[in-house]
């Protein structure tokens, strides 16, 4: 297996978080992250624009084969909650333009891959992800959730493999 390029994706509506690794199934590298913002002042058609040209730029620059992207936290603010969506909506579009497949996954799996408990804080993950990948200088909390998930996918890739060839090998726990 070759090297696989991946974006990790933390959406959200003032700040986009976006990190980018290499694997070969079993290393990381870091690439590099950083975040996308869209103008507080904007109206939101105009923030949701400034996300999709940020992210675009990014993609055409690092050209990842895969990406991943953190669901939905839904919280107590509805409307919070709905302009969150919208910017995710956003973050799933650029990649599935380029052609990428696309993963999902939950914040507390994210958590748990990442830190080893599925209630992990922005500190503890910024601290893992560092020992991961100690290349990374993450900009912001963002930044680091987008690495952390883009981790996530690379080891939920590898496990998925193994599981393959334990099928294929006709081995039974």
């Amino acid at each position: 297996m070759g090297t696989l390029r991946i974006i990790g994706i933390d959406p959200g509506l003032r700040r986009t978080g976006w990190g980018v690794i290499d694997t070969d199934g079993v290393r990381l590298g870091f690439v590099a992250c950083g975040s996308v913002t869209s103008d507080a002042s904007g109206s939101l058609g105009h923030r949701l624009r400034q996300l999709f040209d940020g992210l675009s730029e990014v993609l055409a620059e690092l050209a990842p084969a895969e990406a991943a992207i953190e669901q939905t936290f839904v919280n107590r603010d509805a409307v919070a909650t709905l302009k969150l969506g919208q910017a995710r909506g956003i973050a799933m579009l650029v990649p599935a333009l380029a052609g990428l497949t696309i993963a999902e996954y939950a914040p507390n799996a994210v958590k748990k891959s990442v830190v080893g408990a599925g209630h992990g804080d922005k500190t503890q993950i910024r601290a893992m992800v560092k020992c991961l990948l100690p290349r990374a200088v993450p900009d912001s909390a963002d930044a680091a959730d987008a690495l952390a998930i883009a981790i996530t996918h690379a080891h939920a890739r590898s496990w998925t493999r193994l599981e393959a060839r334990v099928a294929l090998a006709g081995i039974t726990p």
